[in-house]
Formats: structure tokens, sequence, C-alpha cells
């Protein structure tokens, strides 16, 4: 059986890295960016195990997570 994995885009990898670097700077360190980072790890994980999670995108096999 074919195992499941998120793709990030190009794009998206630059968002977090500028996410994660947004708030260290913010903050003048990084443990707000850590803590940011392992829920979207855990989320990432959730996808995975439930694939069908989320919202439908016009983007074929694309779903959306909203908290």
């Amino acid at each position: 059986m074919a195992k499941d994995k998120i793709i990030w885009s190009h794009k998206a990898r630059i968002k977090l890295y500028e996410i994660m670097e947004f708030y260290a700077e913010r903050n003048g360190n990084t443990t707000y960016s850590a803590k940011l980072y392992k829920l979207f790890t855990k989320n990432i994980k959730l996808l995975l195990k439930h694939p069908n999670l989320g919202v439908k995108t016009t983007v074929e096999g694309v779903r959306a997570l909203v908290k």
C-alpha cells in the first residue's frame, strides 16, 4: 500500500520560514516559533492519519485545515 505524504510547495516552505523568523525576531527568542513548528508538525501528522480531514479546496487533492 502506498504511503500518503504531505508535499510542501516551495512557496509554502518559504512562508513557513518567514513565519518562524518573524516571531523569533519579534519575541527576541525562538520559543514561540518552536511551539508553532510543533503545532504545524502535529497537524501534518493528523492529516496523514486522516487524509479527508479539513476543507476541500478548488485544487484536486488539496485540503485546508482551519484552526
